[in-house]
């Protein structure tokens, strides 16, 4: 399984030279079906402020270019959108396959696409023996964020990708969101279950249940809720605007590294509490609760004592994430069956009303998700791999589009410390007190 991506995509795609030139040009190139070139904006003369320069810590509120992927609550009042079409439509009505195909290629697939698109990721999701040999020898300790990017740095030096095109970047996501389904389920099944497991390539299973029978291990056909509840979180988690981790992956990708180095870099990301772990924080702070009013009295004292409770608020949404409310609704219809947990459905809506009502805020996707993943026998340390899943379409269609118009990121800070200072030799310097950075 070493053979370089490369040559298993369309080389026909005009890209970005590699070379200096390339990397500065401003002008638009040719890209493939969905990535075409966007014009360059013009500076806005009013940040041009006549008091010096604005610093907008967490680059919030700045425009750092333009996109045709998605729009994420903005002015317009568009919502949550990829590629024009609401979140809402393509979580109730579409598969994971058909948005990934929709944000890598621009376009929702007809029957024969999907087909193809179906067989293909199915046959990503094979693993070279050498990954697997990597992701038994990595600790049954790791965190699972870490075993996705150590197996995705090792996949990407047994197949490199030669070109570094926009083309090239979808070949190389269709191969990761393949075989991120099969490397996880590999290394959970390994040093938790003592099982090598053969990877689900079978067509016939979307990644949603792929993912399920890989993990389980059991033969059985998994509940058509928890692999539909699986799928539609796939869609939900896919996109979204130029969150952490993308813009991690764009810069990675401005400046002409490879697609994998990109993926690494939004993966390390992505691992983090305040980005893509807080389903995982929010299961954890859910799972030893009993009752509503239990939940409501430990959440009076952590708010007391000014705690972080995950899972509410956002950048973006002041009133509201439209992905949580498809997750909500998931939760409740697995808390409704036979073995379901209205517990913890009515523990979840307890605490989630008492957060909008005492501060004013809402839930975000990762609340609801966490009990959605729960109620369909998920391993809480699994949460965030299933976000890395999913959301390598969405980097990987940034990376393309970053390539389709590249210009190396690099943005200013404002200096703040010492003016200029007299050198002062070794031998004259006394035990002063050192500032702290």
């Amino acid at each position: 399984g070493g053979a370089p991506l490369a040559a298993r995509a369309t080389r026909a795609a005009a890209g970005v030279s590699q070379g200096a030139q390339g990397a500065c040009r401003e002008d638009a190139v040719a890209a493939p079906r969905g990535f075409a070139a966007l014009a360059t904006p013009t500076m806005n003369p009013q940040l041009q402020h006549a008091a010096g320069p604005v610093v907008s810590k967490g680059l919030a509120g700045v425009y750092a270019d333009v996109t045709a992927i998605s729009t994420v609550g903005q002015a317009s009042g568009a919502g949550l959108t990829y590629r024009g079409y609401t979140i809402e439509d393509l979580a109730n009505k579409t598969t994971f396959e058909e948005t990934a195909y929709l944000l890598l290629h621009g376009e929702l697939p007809n029957e024969r696409e999907l087909r193809a698109y179906k067989a293909r990721l199915a046959q990503h999701r094979a693993l070279p023996q050498e990954v697997c040999a990597a992701l038994e020898i990595t600790p049954a300790t790791a965190h699972p964020m870490d075993v996705l990017r150590t197996g995705c740095s090792v996949l990407g030096t047994l197949e490199q990708e030669e070109e570094i095109t926009a083309a090239s970047a979808v070949a190389v996501a269709e191969r990761l969101i393949g075989s991120f389904t099969s490397m996880i389920c590999y290394w959970y099944n390994y040093h938790r279950n003592g099982k090598r497991i053969v990877p689900n390539v079978d067509s016939n299973d979307g990644t949603a249940k792929a993912f399920l029978k890989m993990l389980r291990q059991d033969d059985a056909e998994p509940d058509a809720l928890e692999e539909h509840t699986v799928d539609a979180s796939l869609v939900l988690y896919a996109e979204h605007d130029l969150a952490a981790s993308t813009f991690a992956a764009r810069t990675t990708a401005s400046t002409m590294s490879d697609s994998y180095s990109a993926i690494t870099t939004a993966i390390g990301t992505l691992r983090g509490p305040l980005h893509g772990g807080a389903n995982e924080a929010v299961m954890h702070f859910l799972e030893p609760l009993a009752t509503p009013d239990e939940a409501e009295a430990l959440l009076r004292q952590r708010l007391a004592a000014k705690n972080l409770i995950m899972g509410f608020g956002h950048r973006v949404y002041k009133h509201g994430d439209p992905r949580n409310r498809v997750f909500k609704s998931l939760s409740k219809a697995l808390s409704q069956r036979p073995n379901g947990r209205p517990d913890l459905y009515a523990i979840s809506e307890r605490i989630e009303e008492l957060m909008e009502r005492e501060k004013g805020m809402y839930a975000n996707a990762d609340f609801y998700a966490a009990s959605s993943y729960h109620q369909c026998g998920i391993p809480t340390e699994l949460f965030t791999p299933i976000f890395v899943v999913s959301r390598t379409s969405g980097w990987a269609a940034h990376i393309a589009e970053q390539r389709s118009n590249n210009r190396i990121i690099r943005p200013s800070s404002l200096y703040v410390g010492h003016g200029p200072r007299e050198f002062v030799p070794l031998a004259q310097r006394g035990d002063t007190p050192k500032a702290s950075l």
